[in-house]
C-alpha cells in the first residue's frame, strides 16, 4: 500500500482544526499566560527564569511578542506538575495550536519512502508539527519533561507544545508506578495539543564516553521494540521515531540509526498492526545517515 492510499483518517486529529492566530490575538494570549505564570511563581516564592525576570523588569505591556513567548515557555518548562484553571488551559491550547498551525503541519504525504520498504519513511523537520498517530519522545527517567528553561532537546519541545497537561498526566503515571522509568521501556499518553494522537515516551541509554557497550546497544534496541509494542497496543497505525539517545545522551548517530532501522524492520516482519514508521531527523548528519541506512 503506497502513501497516497494510506487512510489518513487513522490520524485522529484533523490538521484543519489548527488555525493560525492574528498578531494581536497571539500577543493577548501570551501576555495573559505569562502574567498568570509570573504571579503564580511569585505566590509560591519561586525564582523566575532569566527571560521572565527581564519581562517583569521591562514591563509586560512593552515586551515584544517573541520575548513574551520565551518568558511563557521558560515558565512552563520549570513549572511543577500543578493543576491549572480551565481558563488558563483554554488560552494555552489556543496559543499552542495557533503556533503549530503557523509553523505548518506535515503529514505522511510529506515523508519520503524507503526504496527498499515503503512502510519505512524519512522526514526532516520538527516532530511537534507531524500529524501521525503517535510520535516517540526521548524522555528522561522522571518522564516529566525537560525542566531547563527553553532547552532545545526534543523532550522540552514535545512537552512545551503538547501543553501543561502532558506533564500532569506523566506525573500521574509516575506516581502510580512508584519508581523512575527504566531504560528501554515505553509508556503511552495523549498528545494533547500536538497534531499526533499519542506520545510514546521511552528512556534511552546514556553514553557519556560516546562509545556504547553491548548492553547499551541492547537497551537502545529495546527502546524501539517497546515503543512499537506500546504503540500497537494503543491502536496506532503510523508512528514517528525521533533519534533516541543521539543528542544529550551521546549515542553515536550511525550506530543508533542502524539499530533503529534494524529493530523496526524485524518488528514489522512479525507484526502488521503498524502500517507506517517514520524516522524523524532534524540535522544534515542524521538525514545523511538515515538515507544511507534506509537504502
Amino acid at each position: 500500500m503506497d502513501c497516497e492510499s494510506y487512510n489518513v483518517g487513522n490520524v485522529a486529529k484533523n490538521a484543519m482544526q489548527y488555525e493560525t492566530l492574528g498578531e494581536a490575538r497571539k500577543r493577548e494570549l501570551l501576555q495573559y499566560l505569562a502574567e498568570y505564570l509570573i504571579e503564580e511563581s511569585e505566590l509560591h516564592g519561586r525564582a523566575l527564569p532569566p527571560v521572565a525576570a527581564e519581562v517583569v523588569r521591562d514591563g509586560l505591556t512593552s515586551a515584544a511578542a517573541e520575548k513574551l513567548w520565551l518568558a511563557f515557555r521558560s515558565l512552563a518548562n520549570v513549572r511543577p506538575s500543578w493543576p491549572a484553571p480551565a481558563e488558563f488551559l483554554a488560552a494555552q491550547d489556543e496559543l499552542l495550536q495557533g503556533l503549530i498551525a503557523e509553523a505548518g503541519i506535515a503529514t505522511l504525504a510529506d515523508t519520503t519512502a524507503s526504496p527498499v520498504d515503503p512502510r519505512l519513511r524519512l522526514w526532516r523537520g520538527d516532530i511537534t508539527t507531524l500529524a501521525v498517530d503517535a510520535i516517540v519522545n526521548a524522555a528522561n527517567s522522571k518522564l516529566l519533561g525537560c525542566f531547563i528553561p527553553g532547552h532545545h532537546c526534543i523532550d522540552n519541545a514535545i512537552h512545551t507544545f503538547a501543553g501543561m497537561q502532558l506533564r500532569l498526566v506523566c506525573d500521574e503515571l509516575m506516581r502510580a508506578q512508584g519508581h523512575d522509568e527504566p531504560v528501554g521501556r515505553a509508556q503511552v499518553t495523549s498528545a494533547f495539543n500536538l497534531p499526533s494522537r499519542f506520545v510514546v515516551h521511552t528512556v534511552g541509554p546514556q553514553v557519556p564516553t560516546g562509545e556504547p557497550t553491548a548492553a547499551q546497544e541492547e537497551q537502545l534496541a529495546s527502546c524501539y521494540r517497546a515503543s512499537l509494542d506500546a504503540a500497537a497496543a494503543a491502536g496506532v497505525a503510523s508512528l514517528a521515531f525521533c533519534c533516541i539517545s543521539t543528542g544529550e545522551f551521546r549515542f553515536p548517530r550511525e550506530r543508533a540509526a542502524r539499530i533503529a532501522v534494524g529493530e523496526v524492520r524485524a518488528w514489522l516482519a512479525r507484526d502488521e498492526r503498524i502500517e507506517r514508521v517514520v524516522f524523524n531527523v532534524f540535522g544534515d548528519e542524521d538525514e545523511r545517515v538515515y538515507r544511507e541506512v534506509l537504502g
